[in-house]
């Protein structure tokens, strides 16, 4: 571990809640200066390992994988958006590899959450101009895998609406597809409040094939253009569901 701030945790065996000592005690006893520190610091922080409060000082915070997934998946954007697509077959891959196990764990209130994301979602479409139900997307699908107590798949699962919050969002299809986006939701939904969890696995299967990629006309616009956001890409108009 090349971190002496996380090494120094871990041989600690600190918790979450436990507070660390102050950036100058840390590097007098980890041999290092206090700008050093303050560097690796930073790096814990911007991982999630790690919280500074005023008055409080720094805090060791539970593991998430979100952080360290998310800052890779944005960097990994920035070289190449084409990276988007591989992200995306992977997130794919886990939600229908983990849908059996995740579902088992939902509630009543649960469902009925995801009841709700969807009529939200459905009220946003009908408006003239149509919004894009981002926020409602990411918390359905986030939803149904809310439960599973893994936190390496759910930091990819929460990397990945980062992701397409900065790439994807911006690319639009029409109107028709969303509402069939929406459609699949719902199948989900239902099949997974009545009991039929296979259902709702199959519903999810075929939503996943959604993903396409078409060729952009020239000066051709997209629903949603007038909130400011346009599609960038070059070559044509990726959807991402």
């Amino acid at each position: 571990m090349s971190s002496e701030i996380l090494r120094y945790i871990v041989e600690h065996h600190l918790q979450a809640g436990d507070r660390l000592p102050t950036l100058s005690d840390l590097s007098a006893e980890l041999g290092v200066s206090v700008s050093k520190a303050r560097e690796e610091l930073a790096v814990a922080r911007a991982l999630g390992f790690v919280q500074v409060k005023p008055r409080v000082g720094m805090l060791v915070q539970p593991f998430g994988f979100a952080p360290a997934a998310t800052l890779s998946v944005l960097y990994a954007l920035g070289m190449d958006r084409e990276h988007f697509h591989a992200f995306a077959r992977l997130r794919a891959s886990l939600e229908l590899s983990f849908w059996h196990e995740a579902v088992a764990l939902l509630t009543a209130e649960d469902i009925a959450e995801l009841r709700q994301w969807v009529a939200l979602a459905r009220e946003r479409l009908s408006r003239v101009p149509i919004e894009v139900p981002y926020r409602e997307h990411r918390k359905l699908h986030l939803t149904f895998f809310k439960h599973l107590e893994n936190p390496f798949v759910q930091g990819i699962l929460e990397a990945y609406w980062a992701a397409y919050k900065a790439f994807g969002l911006a690319l639009y299809a029409d109107l028709s597809h969303h509402r069939e986006v929406w459609d699949y939701h719902e199948r989900m939904v239902e099949a997974v409040a009545r009991g039929d969890i296979e259902a709702g696995y199959e519903a999810l299967r075929e939503h996943m094939t959604l993903l396409r990629y078409e060729p952009q006309q020239h000066g051709q616009r997209h629903p949603g253009q007038g909130d400011g956001q346009r599609p960038n890409s070059p070559k044509g108009r990726h959807v991402f569901e």
